[in-house]
């Protein structure tokens, strides 16, 4: 990544560490606002991405990246994960497909859920349910992680009889979906039900002329960093060529 920041400052690419507070839109040239600047563009790419949904138990932020992730395909093949026991929580599609590529890698794949079926489609369900090293565990809650400075464990709690047990296990990866960080563009750009960005089809545009979007801001089905580049790359391409045909490159 350093590597990729080098290469885009040798070509006058300038980098501020800086939030974006609100974007206006309706006029031209647009206007960003941070809590330190007022930034006016001829073109915007927006890639804000999405934030994992998180659970907020007690020791969440203590295990985080110390045994607990959002990501499994991001994180699941690390050898701290090899041939030990792993939990996914959820009971999705994702959380399905999280579960049942984990399971290449774990001795073990809990996947707990609070209800006694789950929501995902009925191929995920049958994929789940043929797995041999994937035990679903129905009608449960996930209430912590255990460990000191690592996943040890997980603590559960079953929703009919509150019976509370801890599980072994060194990795917990939540698959309970993700918040696109769109908020700042609400009323302006055209979004999903969920908050994504919508396109226009085969292109990195938004319903703005002029303003594109990258990466998980807009994807919310592989969410993958290399995806994300390649939307990234794209949105370049087409920002570069919408400001040649309006003569905006000087």
């Amino acid at each position: 990544m350093q590597l990729f920041r080098k290469q885009s400052e040798r070509f006058g690419t300038e980098m501020v560490q800086e939030d974006v507070i609100s974007a206006a839109f309706s006029q031209r040239p647009f206007v960003l606002k941070s809590e330190n600047r007022e930034v006016r563009a001829h073109s915007v790419i927006i890639s804000t991405g999405a934030t994992a949904k998180r659970m907020g138990v007690p020791n969440e932020e203590k295990m985080w990246n110390n045994g607990m992730s959002a990501c499994a395909v991001c994180d699941g093949a690390l050898p701290m994960f090899r041939n030990q026991p792993l939990m996914v929580i959820g009971g999705g599609d994702t959380a399905v497909e999280e579960a049942t590529y984990l399971a290449k890698f774990g001795s073990v794949v809990y996947l707990v859920h609070r209800r006694d079926q789950l929501r995902a489609s009925k191929i995920m369900q049958e994929r789940a349910l043929k797995n041999p090293k994937l035990e679903i565990i129905w009608d449960t809650v996930f209430e912590d992680a255990v460990g000191a400075d690592y996943v040890t464990g997980a603590k559960l709690k079953n929703v009919k009889t509150d019976e509370v047990r801890e599980v072994d296990v060194t990795g917990i990866f939540y698959a309970i979906g993700h918040v696109p960080n769109t908020s700042i563009f609400n009323g302006q750009l055209d979004l999903d039900d969920a908050g994504y960005i919508k396109l226009k089809s085969g292109t990195q545009e938004t319903n703005i002329e002029g303003v594109f979007a990258a990466g998980d801001v807009h994807d919310h089905k592989y969410r993958q960093a290399v995806t994300a580049a390649g939307t990234g790359c794209a949105s370049a391409l087409e920002a570069e060529r919408w400001l040649a045909e309006k003569g905006l490159t000087e």
